[in-house]
């Protein structure tokens, strides 16, 4: 599987910041991000070129606003064309904010399944949000069976919607360990006493395997 196309251009995050300031100060950000993108791949202790871009990307809710700051790290990494190798260190050194970014730059970035430790990483969190990022369309192209049944109960668990989950429908069809596993979710629940999510019942419809009713 080839990486994906960005979700937004320059124009689209350009539109939505809060005012000149901002887009000036995203323009330089880019620009710094395409300068240190000609130079080689970070070592594990950054040059001069790379750390400017990188304390961009650390800063751009400061100047861009904490509702823009995902985009435009998100286009930061695209620019500079960061490798796995930048993208795991981002994500270990930053906040969950930062992490979250990272993950949603991988389909665009990272061709084969060289990134998936930070979606596991993620997936061993509470955080929903980090959790909802995690499973996007990296993990549905790259994520082991085993690894993406978890990640669905993990979903599940923490009260992450399964909408999150990029290609569901796909890869849960026909799939009678991940039925298991959700029937058995679903029986400890009503041994507990609690309802059964609305999510779980989609998802056994989605693997078209005969189980008993929850």
């Amino acid at each position: 599987m080839t990486t994906q196309p960005p979700p937004w251009t320059r124009a689209d995050v350009a539109a939505r910041l809060p005012d000149d300031n901002a887009r000036a100060w995203f323009g330089e950000a880019l620009a710094e991000a395409a300068r240190a993108a000609t130079t080689p791949q970070a070592p594990p202790v950054p040059d001069v070129a790379h750390r400017r871009w990188e304390l961009c990307f650390a800063a751009a809710g400061r100047y861009c606003g904490q509702d823009a700051a995902h985009a435009v790290r998100a286009l930061l990494l695209l620019e500079v064309r960061a490798g796995t190798q930048t993208l795991t260190r981002l994500y270990r050194q930053g906040s969950a904010a930062e992490r979250r970014a990272v993950l949603h730059a991988l389909p665009s970035l990272v061709d084969g399944p060289h990134a998936t430790h930070l979606v596991d990483d993620a997936l061993r969190t509470h955080d929903t949000r980090l959790i909802a990022a995690a499973v996007g369309p990296y993990a549905a192209a790259h994520l082991d069976p085993h690894a993406w049944r978890h990640a669905v109960l993990k979903c599940l668990f923490t009260g992450v919607p399964l909408t999150a989950v990029a290609g569901l429908a796909r890869r849960a069809a026909d799939d009678a360990e991940l039925a298991r596993m959700l029937t058995a979710y679903a029986a400890e629940r009503t041994a507990a006493g609690r309802e059964i999510p609305r999510d779980l019942r989609h998802a056994l419809t989605l693997t078209g395997v005969q189980t008993e009713e929850p």
